[in-house]
């Protein structure tokens, strides 16, 4: 665009809130005032066929009207149109299409009030396009139709190119845009498109993009922007629930509703308004109702000018259900009953509990839930067990008072458990008492008990001899065989069958030799020992001792060891983590009476008694060492292994001390690393070619083992860490010359030195001359 004579200041918005215009700030008092410009025309230069506007806009008191003249006369051409804006203070002349010569004039803004006239200047200039020059202005990208939901974003896009770069600027309905003006709603981009955020009606209209520069004005074809505004009719998105509550409850009933426009929420009871007119909130709607005593029906009302809609919701007072009806047994099992009961209540009820108990002081009741019939079978009872029933009913508002309980029994089962504390003593010659208590799980009425006994306890118990027994937990079996030893087990039974057999015990048939010890147990348990406890069978049968035999599991040695009369007795000098058989008899005046059952018992783990075997190493590399072993001997291992310790030091030279100097940082002389798993490890980040001294030793969760014998291990062999010492050089003649040195220090060698290389090269002047010469001189030639 040209440049023109006055300098640009911002024009006053001349269109609704939405699409902005340049406005002018008015400021002053209220005197009289004659008419001065806001906003002067510039000349322009345009493309014939194309499109100019001069915008012109003043202000004064009174306001002034603003008009544009072309030689003195009002503008008057169906292509030429005045467009007026701030109430006839501004005015855009448009002209198109440009015809040249015939537009090319100095057209005039004049503003006028009842206080004076004023008029400035603006010259039109037109160009063929056929002779436009190379950097005139020229649209690349122009607007399109674009249709955009009020309230999201709309971008007109355009793109000019022209030398200089073009200035973009846009205008809509055919009056200028500012975006300034808009509180950052409306934006242009770098890029020169326009960007409408949060979109409103107003914004619709026709939009153009103007490019300017030196050279000229052109304008790209109009586009039209179209702002949707949806309209639906209002819907429910919470619809309000009913709800049970108590006699005098409180209760929130939420309504929400939506659509464009967003209605008006309002609640009624039958024809009553409960929501005052004025207070009718938009879109959301929430009824407190507090101390409610009666049921009834509100109905929610949605509104907008799209329609109107109405959900109901039903509060229902409700109180907790009655109880119902006792329940009735129908049938029982040793482990289940079966009852059936009237749900005594009018109203329908969610579901029911039952609750029950074994009829005992500390019994507690167990519940059973969420039960949809009045018929029910409780599993998991105890058999021969008198229990108490009741049921109690839910609703919606909550758990009602239980049932009058009934009471019923299970059924029997033969016995879960054996007779407790058998015992037998000898009483004659060939004749024995044998007793014994009430199993702990009955299971139902005992009918009596079968003493099964016999001097060989490998046969099948259907070889053994049966004794029964009703009404009574004592008896005496006769015509047994004199001296012999006799196994026994007792059994109970009920009208259904046979519980299961007592722990075998044993009676030597002779008289004055001492029972059965009772009550045989270990106690306390070491590695190395374990402690044995008992009751003796009889006191009085005068015990003298007693005879302790034990071994190592099945397979193992017997061994035998007598002590005086106790109840108590440590085995010790016993092998860790190492399973032993145990049984015990008593001896008396009379002989040597019935061992008991073996009991079995494991000792506790210890540390592992013996080093790992095998132990090799080799080396892996200068600075590593590879160790394996094999595990230590298992009846050494005295328990289940936990990993091992590899020890490793650097190995002194005879007569020297060992010391750290030389020894680079990353590289150990002594240290030790913990194998969780596995027989072998690397060890890393040793000396070079050193001689190294390393041992294992094995753990168990208690600790660690012996560690093995030493064993010496060299890494292996790498170029030396230094250069030779103290070289110095004699002249021996015009052509030869002696050089002589000192060996590395110990510690830098890295293995067996087996010569050098002497590096000479000829020198002139301070400066090498030619590449180095080599010689090599094996260590027996060394100077």
């Amino acid at each position: 665009m040209a440049a023109g004579s006055a300098s640009s200041v911002s024009l006053p918005a001349l269109l609704p809130v939405g699409t902005l215009l340049l406005s002018l700030l008015l400021t002053g008092s209220n005197a009289l005032a004659s008419p001065r410009f806001t906003k002067v025309p510039i000349d322009q230069i345009g493309v014939s066929g194309g499109v100019v506007s001069f915008v012109c806009q003043a202000t004064g008191d009174p306001k002034p009207r603003v008009s544009w003249n072309k030689k003195g006369k009002k503008v008057n051409s169906q292509r030429i149109e005045t467009i007026e804006f701030d109430e006839g203070a501004g005015a855009v002349l448009r002209i198109q299409p440009l015809r040249a010569p015939r537009d090319e004039n100095i057209y005039e803004c004049v503003a006028e009030n009842s206080e004076g006239e004023i008029t400035v200047n603006a010259k039109l200039s037109i160009i063929r396009e056929d002779l436009l020059p190379s950097g005139f202005p020229n649209i690349d990208m122009g607007p399109q139709l674009k249709v955009v939901e009020r309230t999201r974003t709309a971008t007109m896009l355009c793109a000019a190119s022209g030398n200089p770069d073009p200035e973009i600027t846009w205008y809509k309905d055919f009056l200028p845009i500012d975006p300034n003006a808009s509180n950052g709603r409306i934006k242009q981009l770098r890029s020169g498109a326009l960007q409408i955020e949060n979109s409103e009606e107003t914004d619709q209209g026709k939009y153009e993009c103007v490019a300017s520069n030196v050279e000229g004005v052109r304008y790209s074809s109009p586009a039209n922007l179209y702002v949707r505004v949806r309209r639906v009719s209002p819907r429910f998105s919470i619809t309000p629930t009913s709800q049970e509550i108590m006699p005098g409850g409180s209760v929130n009933i939420t309504c929400v509703a939506v659509g464009s426009p967003m209605p008006y929420v309002k609640w009624m009871l039958h024809t009553e308004d409960l929501t005052p007119e004025d207070e009718m909130p938009v879109g959301r709607n929430v009824l407190v109702l507090d101390s409610v005593r009666e049921s009834a029906n509100y109905t929610c009302v949605a509104m907008s000018s799209l329609g109107i809609i109405e959900a109901t919701a039903q509060i229902t007072v409700k109180s907790l259900p009655k109880p119902p009806g006792t329940p009735e047994v129908t049938e029982t099992t040793a482990t289940s009953v079966t009852i059936t009961w009237d749900s005594g209540n009018p109203d329908p009820v969610t579901h029911y509990i039952i609750q029950y108990r074994a009829k005992s002081p500390e019994s507690k009741f167990e519940t059973m839930d969420g039960i949809t019939t009045t018929r029910y079978s409780i599993g998991g009872l105890y058999p021969n067990t008198e229990y108490e029933i009741r049921v109690s009913a839910f609703n919606t508002i909550g758990q009602g008072p239980p049932s009058e309980p009934v009471e019923t029994r299970t059924g029997e089962q033969a016995p879960a458990s054996p007779p407790r504390n058998v015992k037998a003593r000898i009483i004659s010659q060939n004749t024995m008492m044998v007793r014994w208590e009430e199993p702990e799980e009955p299971n139902g009425q005992i009918k009596g008990y079968r003493v099964y006994y016999t001097m060989d306890d490998s046969q099948p118990m259907a070889h053994w001899q049966i004794h029964n027994v009703q009404d009574s937990m004592i008896t005496t079996i006769q015509s047994l065989v004199p001296s012999e030893t006799y196994t026994i087990k007792v059994l109970a039974f009920t009208s259904v069958g046979d519980g299961p057999f007592s722990e075998p015990i044993h009676v030597k048939v002779l008289q004055g030799v001492p029972g059965q010890p009772t009550k045989f147990q270990v106690g306390a348990v070491s590695d190395t020992s374990i402690e044995l406890t008992w009751e003796p069978a009889y006191e009085r049968e005068g015990i003298i001792s007693y005879n302790l035999h034990y071994k190592e599991g099945s397979p193992g040695i017997l061994i035998k060891k007598t002590f005086g009369p106790t109840s108590s007795y440590v085995v010790d000098g016993l092998r860790p983590n190492t399973e032993y058989l145990l049984s015990l008899a008593a001896v008396s005046n009379k002989g040597l009476g019935a061992f008991t059952n073996d009991i079995t018992q494991k000792t506790l783990q210890a540390k592992p008694s013996a080093p790992p075997q095998d132990i090799k190493c080799a080396p892996s590399s200068s600075t590593s060492l590879l160790v394996a072993w094999r595990p230590p001997p298992v009846e050494s291992q005295n328990g289940a292994l936990a990993g091992y310790t590899v020890r490793y030091q650097v190995e002194a030279a005879a007569g020297s001390v060992e010391s750290a100097a030389g020894t680079a940082d990353n590289e150990e002389t002594s240290g030790e690393v913990s194998v969780p798993f596995g027989e072998q490890v690397l060890l890393p980040r040793l000396e070079k070619w050193t001689q190294y001294q390393i041992s294992v030793a094995a753990l168990t969760h208690m600790g660690s083992g012996p560690e093995s014998e030493l064993l010496s291990c060299r890494t292996d062999e790498d170029v030396p860490g230094a250069p030779p010492r103290r070289v110095d050089v004699d002249v021996l003649n015009s052509t030869a010359l002696k050089v002589m040195w000192r060996s590395l220090a110990p510690g830098k060698q890295h293995g067996q030195i087996r010569g050098y290389q002497v590096h000479y090269v000829r020198v002139e002047n301070g400066e090498s001359r030619g590449l180095p010469l080599i010689k090599d001189v094996m260590l027996a030639d060394a100077q």
